[in-house]
C-alpha cells in the first residue's frame, strides 16, 4: 500500500464504526460499477427467489446464524 493509501486508512479508523461501514460500502460500490453488473444481480434475484421457494415449500429448514456459524467454524 502506497503513502496516500496509508494515510487514507488511518484517517477512516478514526472514524466511527457507523462512518467506517458507510465509507467501505462507498468504496465497495465503486468497484461494483461494470458492464457485467445487470446479469450478476439478476442471476442473485434469482438465486434468492430460489432460495426462499425451498423455504416456502419445507424442502429445507433454515437454521439460526449462530447455529450456522458454529458448523462452519468446525470444519
Amino acid at each position: 500500500m502506497g503513502e496516500l493509501p496509508s494515510k487514507l486508512l488511518q484517517d477512516a479508523l478514526r472514524l466511527s464504526a457507523d462512518e467506517r461501514a458507510a465509507l467501505a460500502a462507498a468504496l465497495i460500490e465503486t468497484l461494483d460499477d461494470g458492464p457485467d453488473d445487470a446479469d450478476v444481480e439478476a442471476a442473485w434475484a434469482a438465486e434468492v427467489e430460489r432460495r426462499v421457494a425451498e423455504i416456502d415449500a419445507g424442502v429445507v429448514k433454515p437454521i439460526p446464524w449462530p447455529e450456522a456459524r458454529a458448523a462452519i467454524t468446525r470444519r
